[in-house]
């Protein structure tokens, strides 16, 4: 039976007793107290469904929920905190930040009338699961499901209002589920570059069919085999498979992301050798939506800090393709500045690029430069040597090191300006991971080119004429804009010109010689799309007896992992680079080979034995939170189109839709929010869900930092030991070290929401971390700083109950509230609203602070408080602390909760203000303050300033030089 709201309200006869603390009043706001009024309306609101959300359809429509039955609001909010980890240290003060934020955000908008969508679900894939898995021979379910129970209960310990009926965590087989459907919608597709969009790859097959569409070798679709045909449709689709250079770690047996490789290249767990390897995976074509992901960001309310790294990211360039000819080979490059090619003065190449060992020459030049050699005999072993080295570098340490390395191939090639022959270096500064991996290299115009050649004492020609004084302050390269010098040749002359213009004679030269061409280049690249771990959502692929990767139909998803004895991959030696990948999946024999019936009687097929990346599941949850119970598909149209649907309306003729708001650290600022994106735009294309963007807002939150401390041989020490001294720190007689960053197991200076929960309550802990600073400002984290949000709402507590008999000290007669308290209260109302909705939630406390502490003035020793000033505070409290305020507005005898309101209203009578003091400076220092009638003219003003006795006192009977009223501000005297 549910409970009601008596049941979930503390009884006098329930708050600790008297005797257990005799100095103390039975009735005070304790944490003992708070945390029974907590729990116990937590259990009112999950047994109630208080904060469950109606859908326009289906099973979570309107009936049976606590909004009314009929028609849902059309005044809807959708509100999404980033998927959390669910970590098996579980959540320090930090980690619950931006769900309180956005927790408040959404209590205000419930109680000012909307349909609020919040709920919470797990990122629960990954690999620390599997890693412990590993150590323990515990299966990751286990785990992951013991991590999710224990963060789900330190979170309803907050009182966060979530939609529990749509909580989802990614390693559901019916959630991932949808994951593999929506990752062979992709599958199933090509980018249509003449319209722009992602189309099903069924209609390219009838356009080769019929033979609208050319093959590459110019033969008849019919004259294909069928394996011909299915690699030519394949090279087409938005998922393929590809040889992709990956970072392979033999010492782990798996291939890390870029973000797990050191800057010394060593993975960061074990600090095993990684090395570049290519390697047969699973790629997206993110690619083929480069310029949409650009250009939309400018429909998107985001921070621009966030836009800027996308757009970086994406690295759109415009420039030229030149191609350099070396022999019978052609080097092709991708340049920003084509205006400089008579400046460049040699070529190199990445480590990895494919022309590498068919440019390594038999022996070395006549008269090459030692520094060229590597101190090897000839370029094959130079090279060999070369490339093994920067195969243990990540991508980042390539592109950071000062240090400038490199090794001569051998070979030369012709710049088509000038016609010389340049030399053709290998250097790991250059990747294959942007542009065509060579540079023409310009080292008059480029620092790390110039750092190069100055190393290798190669020519350096400059080709744009350095700004004045440049030279006399020892100017190395010069990257600014400036005439055009040293360049010229029979038939192009570009001295004298502006860097634009010198860019586009120059191209059009290389267009008209067959030497290039104008082009757009990014940095983006492909997303490698597969990992050689157990616990990840397998793929839904099968591959022939051919080879060729063959879709499963929906009614065998999801394809669900197999049981496996061993969680481990295999590994090697960990300097052997040449090992090749054995996954954990690659043990289930059983489950990889299979018999299956998919249309044209049982074959045997082979399953991947690769798993989805962790990034998969995040890629669209938004809106399984929306449909989380649908069984028939991955979201219902109607449902999708009411939470993240485009309101023109409301946003503007180009509003993308997608959710209200998001919240989230920034740390994901380009990665997630990039795929997800693209994940969410090929389902726009293909017509599955009606906004083009996943998140109409986002907003990111600050961090909780805290001090930790070392002692003398480096070690962190607990920082709950730790006492302060005379400015310095001490645990016992040693002095530490005081050090301040990120909160962290490792740095000891854990402070857990349980600590604070049960010492001062989840209402107090919430109400002190909104009020540290703006929501999206780190702050320091200081216990010792909590009990002031503790004693306000003591302070406020006792307005409303009298803490030695329990009883309700509110009146609805006697002492009504004065003209004063009713501009304070309305004042105060005007300006949390405000608050709440600009998310200015430290502001809003501070405001309900300065109201509890005028009312305590006014009424703390008085025998009652006006209950129309009660309320009024009570409900503002309500989204920072809803715990307290619940009690409370129940105490003062309203049968229903307030989660839905009603939010005070402002009256605007008593904004208006009647009065206004003017400071008064004399010449420039502020002397004294005059109130007037807030309609005084400048003249009354001057007069009233004047007569003043201090203005009089400081004039000697003088008449002021000049005096000057700024209306409603101050008054300036000048002697």
């Amino acid at each position: 039976m549910s409970k009601t709201t008596e049941d979930a309200a503390v009884k006098p006869s329930e708050t600790p007793a008297a005797a257990e603390q005799p100095d103390q009043p039975q009735h005070r706001y304790t944490a003992e107290l708070a945390g029974q009024i907590e729990l116990r309306w937590q259990d009112y609101w999950a047994d109630h469904g208080t904060y469950h959300a109606p859908n326009p359809t289906g099973p979570l429509s309107s009936k049976g929920t606590a909004a009314a039955e009929g028609q849902v609001p059309s005044d809807k909010l959708f509100v999404q905190d980033m998927f959390p980890y669910p970590s098996g240290s579980g959540l320090h003060v930090g980690h619950p930040l931006g769900y309180i934020g956005t927790d408040v955000y959404a209590r205000y908008n419930r109680m000012i009338g909307r349909n609020v969508l919040h709920a919470l679900g797990y990122d629960a894939f990954g690999l620390p699961a599997e890693q412990y898995a590993v150590q323990t021979g515990t299966h990751p379910r286990t785990t992951t499901e013991a991590n999710i129970a224990n963060m789900r209960r330190q979170l309803r310990r907050l009182g966060l209002g979530h939609d529990e009926r749509r909580s989802i965590a990614t390693t559901d087989p019916e959630y991932y589920r949808w994951t593999q459907w929506i990752f062979l919608q992709i599958f199933n597709s090509y980018y249509d570059e003449k319209r722009g969009l992602a189309r099903p790859i069924v209609e390219l097959e009838k356009e080769y069919a019929q033979d609208k569409r050319r093959t590459p070798d110019g033969r008849n679709w019919c004259e294909l085999t069928r394996v011909e045909q299915r690699k030519i449709i394949d090279s087409h689709r938005l998922v393929y498979i590809s040889d992709a250079p990956v970072n392979w770690a033999p010492g782990l047996g798996t291939v890390v992301a870029n973000e797990e490789v050191t800057a010394d290249g060593r993975s960061d767990r074990g600090n095993f050798p990684v090395f570049r390897k290519n390697l047969s995976q699973w790629m997206m074509r993110i690619t083929a939506y480069a310029d949409r992901l650009v250009d939309d960001l400018d429909l998107l309310d985001w921070p621009e800090k966030v836009k800027a790294m996308q757009r970086n990211w994406i690295g759109r360039s415009h420039g030229a393709e030149v191609t350099f000819k070396s022999g019978e080979h052609a080097i092709e490059v991708f340049t920003t500045r084509p205006d400089t090619l008579f400046g460049a003065t040699y070529m190199v190449l990445a480590p990895e690029h494919p022309l590498v060992e068919k440019l390594t020459a038999a022996e070395w030049p006549e008269g090459v430069d030692e520094r060229w050699t590597g101190g090897a005999a000839t370029p094959a072993e130079a090279v060999k040597a070369y490339r093994r080295a920067a195969s243990r570098k990540s991508d980042l340490d390539r592109q950071e090191n000062k240090d400038k390395t490199g090794v001569f191939t051998g070979s030369y090639a012709v710049n088509p300006a000038t016609g010389t022959d340049i030399p053709v270096f290998l250097a790991d500064y250059v990747l294959m991971g942007y542009g065509t991996g060579a540079i023409m290299a310009v080292p008059a115009q480029d620092q790390r080119d110039w750092d190069f050649a100055t190393e290798f004492g190669l020519e350096i020609i400059r080709t744009v004429e350095p700004s004045a004084g440049f030279e006399e302050s020892g100017g190395q390269a010069f990257t600014g804009d400036g005439p055009a010098i040293n360049s010229a040749n029979e038939d192009l002359i570009l001295n004298g010109m502006g860097v634009e213009d010198a860019k586009k004679a120059m191209i059009s030269w290389l267009e008209k010689h067959s030497h290039g061409a104008g082009t757009v280049q990014y940095k983006l690249r492909d997303w490698l799309f597969a990992r050689q771990r157990y616990w990840g959502e397998p793929f839904p692929i099968v591959y022939d007896s051919d080879g060729l990767p063959i879709a499963l139909p929906d009614s065998q998803l999801p394809v669900e992992l197999p049981e496996v004895e061993d969680y481990s991959p295999r590994t090697f030696d960990p300097e052997d680079a040449d090992s090749e990948p054995s996954p954990p999946l690659s043990k289930a024999t059983d489950w990889v080979e299979v018999t299956l019936d998919l249309g044209d009687g049982p074959k045997k097929y082979r399953r991947d034995t690769n798993v989805m990346p962790q990034w998969a599941g995040s890629c669209w949850y938004q809106l399984r939170y929306i449909d989380p119970t649908n069984d028939k598909a991955f979201v219902d149209p109607e449902n999708e189109k009411y939470w993240v649907g485009p309101r023109p309306a409301e946003h503007g003729v180009n509003d993308p839709g997608g959710t209200d708001l998001y919240v989230g650290g920034v740390e994901h600022a380009v990665l997630h929010l990039l795929y997800a994106r693209f994940w969410h735009k090929v389902l726009y294309d293909l017509g599955h869900v009606s906004s083009k963007e996943p998140y109409r807002k986002l907003y990111n939150q600050g961090y909780i930092q805290a001090f930790a401390y070392k002692d003398s041989r480096g070690t962190y020490v607990p920082a709950d030991d730790v006492e302060e001294r005379d400015g310095k720190f001490f645990i016992g007689d040693e002095e530490v070290k005081q050090e301040y960053g990120k909160m962290g197991k490792s740095l000891k200076n854990v402070v857990t929401p349980d600590f604070m929960s049960e010492n001062y309550g989840a209402d107090t802990f919430r109400f002190y971390e909104m009020s540290m600073g703006p929501l999206d400002v780190s702050r320091p984290w200081a216990t010792k700083d909590v009990v002031g949000a503790q004693r306000f709402l003591q302070r406020l507590w006792r307005l409303i109950v009298d803490e030695e008999t329990g009883e309700i000290r509110v009146t609805d007669s006697g002492a009504e509230p004065t003209e004063e308290d009713l501009k304070q209260l309305h004042k105060t109302i005007a300006g949390v609203r405000e608050d709440y909705t600009e998310m200015r939630f430290n502001t809003a406390g501070a405001k309900l602070i300065e109201l509890n502490n005028y009312l305590t003035k006014a009424y703390g020793s008085a025998p009652a408080t006006p209950r129309a000033l009660a309320e009024p505070m009570v409900l503002m409290l309500a989204p920072l602390c809803p715990h307290v305020a619940e009690e409370l507005w129940h105490r003062l005898g309203h049968p229903d909760s307030l989660v839905h309101g009603p939010f005070p209203a402002v009256d605007e009578r008593y904004l208006v203000e009647e009065t206004v003091e003017y400071p008064i400076q004399v010449n420039g220092k502020v002397r004294s303050r005059i109130t007037v009638a807030a309609d005084a003219d400048n003249d009354t003003v001057k007069a009233a300033a004047l007569a003043d006795e201090k203005v009089t006192a400081l004039l000697v009977g003088a008449e002021p030089r000049k005096v000057i009223v700024v209306p409603g501000r101050l008054v300036n005297v000048v002697r």
